[in-house]
């Protein structure tokens, strides 16, 4: 649910320290990135965070059946199953309609949710077939923007769009529409800067939002998901070693401090799978920070 300031506290990793404390609740964001930078995976975090808090889930899928998603969400440490048709429910939009999708089907269906007033989190993974399904941009608009406006009746909408740049461009032309028409964009890509930080985000917009401005490294754990480098410190690459007297007080420290089950359990998954040639010292404290655990 949203603090006394009308934040969302989005669950992944050092975002939230760079974006005055989370999500604005009823807005929609999205996350533009190429293949591969993760972007069903920020996806699958935020409505993961949401479920654990008490929250819904609403995954609308473009391409992949839920059966797939459940199974990614599985390998990076999230069990969705357990949470299907409970608190986390799928629309599979293969091949669909969407602009009668759009226009009566979501209505309907956030009547329907609204009505339980429980906080959901939506996701829309991938929205570029929406974008695709018409060549015309005035349609392309109206699509987007009333897809956005339904959504945003049930809470945050986060959704992924696949960008194709062209060398030289600092954002690709095919995804300016969802980026102006949303409340918030952020870009993920490709930028390799040494050590296991070879991926990067920035913040492109956040509406009503006092954001970080500069270009900042992450990385992926699994357990935890995505983490958010967001500050200058300079990664000292190691000679490969076992790491678990790092995890083992880590995670004595974060029971100490009365973390959440499901976070132990977050902590051990990372434990059991850490492969970087560097000490997860400062990821942890990262975490740490995130989850205000001092």
């Amino acid at each position: 649910m949203p603090d006394k300031n009308g934040r969302l506290n989005t669950g992944i990793f050092g975002l939230d320290q760079i974006i005055e404390g989370g999500f604005r609740d009823k807005s929609a964001i999205v996350c533009v990135g190429s293949s591969g930078t993760g972007k069903t995976t920020f996806g699958m975090q935020f409505l993961m965070h949401g479920i654990e808090k008490g929250e819904q889930g609403l995954y609308v899928t473009m391409e992949e059946s839920p059966e797939q998603i459940m199974r990614e969400a599985d390998w990076m440490g999230w069990d969705m199953k357990k949470h299907f048709e409970k608190s986390l429910f799928f629309i599979h939009l293969k091949g669909k309609n969407f602009k009668k999708m759009i226009d009566e089907q979501l209505p309907q269906l956030v009547k329907a949710r609204s009505d339980y007033d429980i906080k959901t989190r939506v996701v829309i993974d991938p929205m570029t077939p929406v974008i695709w399904a018409t060549p015309d941009r005035l349609l392309q608009r109206e699509l987007i923007g009333k897809l956005f406006y339904t959504l945003k009746e049930l809470g945050v909408v986060l959704a992924t769009v696949e960008e194709h740049s062209k060398p030289g461009e600092t954002v690709g032309e095919d995804v300016l529409l969802p980026i102006y028409l949303a409340d918030g964009a952020i870009h993920l890509e490709y930028y390799p800067i040494g050590g296991a930080f070879n991926r990067t985000l920035k913040i492109i917009k956040m509406r009503g939002t006092n954001h970080g401005e500069s270009v900042y490294p992450y990385i992926f754990a699994k357990g935890l998901g995505v983490i958010i480098r967001t500050t200058p410190i300079e990664i000292i690459k190691e000679e490969a070693k076992n790491y678990d007297a790092v995890f083992d007080k880590a995670i004595k420290t974060a029971k100490d401090l009365k973390a959440s089950d499901s976070m132990i359990k977050q902590l051990q998954t990372t434990k059991a799978s850490w492969s970087y040639d560097y000490s997860p010292e400062e990821i942890l404290q990262i975490l740490f920070d995130s989850l205000k655990l001092k």
